[in-house]
């Protein structure tokens, strides 16, 4: 890899959780930054340092021609591409929006960064790319990926969509991959599944949660590890960028500690839960609202969620923060945006 002190960083999805964080990182860093949000969207204020070397393209990533604007003027040092935009779905009900986002858009990503030879494209993936293991099993990096061997709809859009980019690979495109796990952290939009959680707990409108759990890891560190993959990942590789395995009792056990909040006590078994999903999907579709738990989400939340980040750790220098620290930090955003809203 050159030297990024000259290089164009062109984020998508750059005013999402993930890639606002992105942005501030890199930002902080000195680098110049080229943020790709859709046009009803705004930069958030968390890119704040160094703004003058950030400027906003508004555009959507399934038209190519307001996404190859972007590209235009580059420094000497040329662009890399970090490609954060994509729509997370937590229902297996097929989607089309979901496809074109997450596949198409995708497509069309990889197509822009050859056309004007971006040095680098750096695509976040998911683990849900990833082929589920028994439980007890290790989940590591894999060279192929295969829509048939992932079972929600989101996981088939997010493999199909990672093959893409390591095929560019074998076309002579330098691509690194990344999979995060269940991102979770301050700066969180609220219609995020576990920031929505973790948001109604601590305004005390949870009353209930379920058994199981995932691995959840902060926002901040995955963009960490995202910028180190930018400058240091080894082209055609895939890193995966995990924390470890948290028991939802004990994520909103630490919640309560921390923010002086009621504990919560009723946690329902998954089986009863999962009883009721059919109805609470129908009931959610029918009033146009996100629901807080689908049979997907169930069957996630008691799945195997046990992921190796110890190439992204080795090769990377890629490191997490203890959950604490990500549930004070984000319970403090969190009674902050709610004073803000009254």
């Amino acid at each position: 890899m050159d030297k990024v002190d000259d290089i164009v960083f062109i984020v998508t999805g750059a005013a999402g959780h993930l890639g606002s964080c992105v942005v501030a990182e890199l930002l902080a860093q000195g680098k110049h930054v080229r943020a790709f949000i859709l046009p009803n969207e705004t930069c958030p204020d968390l890119a704040g340092k160094n703004r003058g070397l950030l400027r906003v393209y508004k555009g959507d990533i399934c038209n190519p021609a307001s996404l190859i604007r972007v590209f235009d003027d580059a420094l000497p040092g040329g662009f890399i591409v970090i490609h954060c935009a994509g729509i997370i779905s937590i229902t297996k009900k097929e989607d089309r929006l979901v496809y074109d986002v997450n596949v198409g858009g995708t497509s069309n990503v990889i197509e822009a960064c050859e056309n004007y030879r971006a040095k680098r494209l750096v695509y976040v993936s998911s683990v849900h790319a990833l082929a589920p293991l028994p439980v007890g099993q290790i989940i590591r990096e894999v060279r192929s990926f295969d829509p048939d061997f992932v079972p929600g709809y989101y996981d088939k859009t997010k493999a199909i969509a990672t093959q893409l980019v390591l095929d560019a690979s074998k076309r002579g495109l330098d691509v690194v991959v990344v999979h995060p796990s269940g991102i979770i952290g301050p700066h969180g939009l609220q219609s995020g599944n576990m920031s929505r959680l973790i948001s109604l707990y601590v305004r005390g409108k949870l009353p209930a949660a379920v058994h199981g759990g995932y691995d959840f890891v902060d926002v901040r560190d995955v963009a960490n590890g995202i910028i180190a993959a930018a400058g240091m990942g080894k082209s055609g590789e895939c890193y995966i960028l995990s924390n470890r395995f948290v028991c939802l009792r004990e994520m909103f056990d630490i919640l309560s500690e921390v923010g002086s909040l009621r504990k919560l006590k009723l946690y329902l078994p998954l089986w009863i839960a999962k009883a009721f999903a059919n109805f609470a999907e129908i009931y959610y579709r029918l009033t146009h609202k996100t629901p807080l738990f689908t049979r997907y989400s169930l069957k996630t939340l008691s799945g195997n969620a046990i992921y190796s980040h110890n190439k992204a750790s080795r090769e990377l220098n890629y490191s997490t923060r203890p959950l604490k620290e990500t549930l004070t930090d984000t319970v403090t955003w969190v009674k902050k945006e709610s004073l803000a809203s009254q």
